[in-house]
């Protein structure tokens, strides 16, 4: 190890840093951060690019801490290089409402750029960063004013490659040729259980070499060896670089380090005190000396380094004002001016043409519509874009055309999730991706990741029910839906026809606050007759499709493939109104007077028909009402067979409004 001393300092104050907070909170994970603190010191005081005093500067370097645990690492990393982040905040690491939680959360400490924890997470956020960056720069950079070029570095560890989604990302970003995603991974060899070569021996440098990347070993305490090696990673402009670190997890406890025993654990009084000893660090719990502070400090090089950039981009917009300002709104993330009304005015034109089509195909019809007034989509699928339909006719792949605007993800659906929320992350684009409703399964914690950092991130998710058929019950989702409405912050659309159809999008692509699972339907359905008024109360996720003839007895609500049977069972009841719900979420954020207009809650009398689970209707028809629909797998068999064997018909609806009202 070449390290000077006074280097090995530097970085002895995140070590520090990590082993008295997680100290004072009794609960962390110091080995980590002690282990990495010298490749830290390297990538963070002399190769990223980033402005503490402007943590949403545009063209910063994005940095990914995957290996999530971690987080006292970037704390630390944050505090010292100089945002907001004051000892203070430190000193409440994992305490209610701090700005230091467990793991790092988007939008809790400045300098966050994605949550992480969940392993493997990361990585594939980091390269949706990568993407995003590689992509917006082939749209908008023109010769010499290249004003969207920046790195993404990522730290990862043992159990992140474990991940199976590591392998999904990390394949796609070799394929894509992402040269400016520079990997840290900390070769520590210990996890939880133990030593890791009893349950993990792959050959990392032969799979990342088979991936395409380009690989690099060194002695992670070594701080010219990581120095040499970021700087042929970043001269590596067509392939990723993953830098493979030899480190001792919790390095400079006597006792603990290359154990499993500081991977987790507070390292305890004593043994923070022989550790403050071996690193000949004299100062107390919290302190940093004046010199240290000033040898991490961030600011003034932050500040120029936006500086010139801002200067560069004066004189891109200068030259290009027209590119200029559309690249400006798509990082702010605001859709064009006119979209509103030109949505508007497809839905009307959509109402006018009253198609019998699937709903994935009036998918396909309001992307081909939409697609040429958003650049800023980033399209995608899991190997399904034929059946998903998620391509239309102005689709690129990225591949082939760096400056496109649709990924050919492979069957990754869980790599192609994550991949999406960095893309969202990074700003610039809105991305959409498909696959399956049943396959959502497989990304099922990157759905829950979208939805806890409130990203734009758009789920098309198609073949929806028993409905698609022959293909039996390892593809037709049942428990799916009712899981994705249980998600927070996650909206879930399940349109009925075209206009509903039209209006998810339109929803999905508008809230800028969360995203949206589109659920479509693979078979037919019947386009459903609506007036002005209904067609604007689509957009509040509920509305009365059907009046009641007579006096109110009775409601049926239904959602896509059903809203159908509904009508049908309607045409043969009287005192009956139909309520289409194609997203609830929506419909629960309405007044209550809204609410009780569609809902009279007089009326006790009510049905559900979804074939999908029954459980989630409940609390719309209450005990005495009934709910059509699934509790079971389903059968292989063409769909109307189906339909009819579970007992998900219009005689069934009938009847059950007939019981409720005798």
């Amino acid at each position: 190890m070449t390290t000077p001393l006074n280097e090995r300092r530097i970085a002895n104050a995140i070590r520090v840093l990590a082993m008295d907070a997680v100290q004072q909170a009794n609960s962390g994970h110091p080995g980590a951060p002690m282990g990495m603190a010298d490749i830290a010191d390297v990538v963070w005081r002399e190769f990223l690019n980033h402005n503490p005093t402007n943590p949403q500067w545009a063209n910063r370097d994005r940095f990914v801490l995957s290996n999530g645990h971690g987080s006292m690492l970037q704390y630390a990393l944050l505090h010292l290089t100089g945002y907001d982040l004051s000892i203070e905040d430190l000193k409440q690491f994992r305490q209610l409402h701090s700005k230091t939680p467990g793991h790092p959360e988007l939008g809790y400490a400045p300098g966050i750029e994605t949550t992480t924890g969940p392993l493997g997470q990361g990585i594939a956020n980091a390269v949706g960063f990568a993407l995003a960056e590689k992509t917006l720069a082939a749209q908008f950079n023109k010769d010499g004013l290249n004003v969207v070029d920046h790195f993404t570095y990522c730290f990862l560890g043992d159990g992140c490659l474990m991940e199976g989604i590591s392998h999904e990302a990390c394949s796609l970003a070799g394929t894509l040729g992402l040269g400016k995603l520079v990997v840290y991974y900390d070769d520590n060899g210990i996890s939880i259980d133990g030593e890791v070569e009893g349950w993990f021996s792959d050959d990392t440098e032969q799979r990342f070499n088979a991936y395409g990347w380009q690989v690099l070993r060194v002695d992670g305490h070594d701080a010219d060896a990581i120095r040499q090696a970021t700087v042929e990673a970043k001269a590596e402009s067509n392939k990723p670089t993953i830098i493979i670190c030899k480190t001792i997890i919790g390095l400079g406890s006597p006792n603990k380090q290359g154990k499993e025993d500081c991977h987790g654990a507070p390292l305890g009084k004593d043994e923070i005190a022989l550790t403050r000893e071996a690193l000949g660090w004299k100062e107390d719990a919290f302190v940093i000396p004046e010199d240290v502070y000033a040898a991490w400090d961030a600011k003034a090089k932050g500040q120029t380094s936006e500086a010139a950039w801002n200067e560069l981009f004066a004189q891109y917009q200068a030259k290009y004002p027209t590119e200029a300002a559309e690249l400006l709104r798509r990082i702010n993330g605001d859709l064009p001016a006119d979209f509103a009304a030109k949505a508007d005015a497809f839905i009307a034109e959509t109402n006018a043409k009253a198609e019998t089509i699937a709903t994935r195909k009036a998918s396909q019809n309001t992307l081909q519509a939409f697609g040429p007034l958003l650049p800023e989509l980033l399209g995608g699928s899991a190997d399904l874009a034929g059946s998903n339909l998620t391509l239309w006719k102005g689709c690129q792949g990225v591949q082939e055309n760096p400056a496109g605007n649709y990924v050919y993800y492979g069957v990754r659906e869980f790599g192609m999730t994550a991949i999406a929320n960095g893309v969202a992350l990074h700003g610039g684009f809105v991305p959409y991706v498909a696959t399956f409703l049943m396959f959502m399964e497989y990304a099922r914690n990157a759905v829950r990741m979208s939805a806890l950092m409130k990203q734009r991130v758009i789920h098309v998710y198609t073949h929806d029910s028993i409905g698609l058929g022959e293909d039996g019950p390892t593809h037709q989702p049942i428990e799916q839906i009712a899981s994705l409405r249980g998600t927070p912050n996650l909206n879930t659309w399940r349109p009925c026809d075209t206009v509903e159809a039209a209006v998810s999008w339109k929803s999905a692509l508008e809230r800028k606050d969360g995203p949206t699972a589109l659920i479509f339907s693979r078979q037919n359905l019947p386009f459903q007759a609506r007036n002005e008024a209904q067609i604007q109360n689509v957009a509040k996720g509920g509305y009365v499709l059907a009046e009641e003839k007579g006096e109110l007895k009775a409601i049926i609500i239904a959602t896509g493939s059903e809203v159908s049977l509904a009508m049908e069972a309607y045409a043969q009841l009287e005192g009956v109104r139909v309520v289409s719900m194609p997203c609830a979420e929506e419909f629960m954020k309405q007044d209550a007077a809204y609410r009780e207009a569609v809902l009279p809650v007089h009326i006790r009398a009510r049905v559900a028909v979804e074939a999908a689970h029954v459980d989630y209707w409940w609390k719309f028809v209450g005990l005495d009402g009934k709910v059509i629909g699934m509790t079971t797998y389903g059968e292989s068999a063409p769909a109307k067979d189906l339909f009819q064997f579970f007992g998900i018909t219009t005689e069934a609806v009938v009847a059950a409004v007939k019981e409720l009202t005798a």
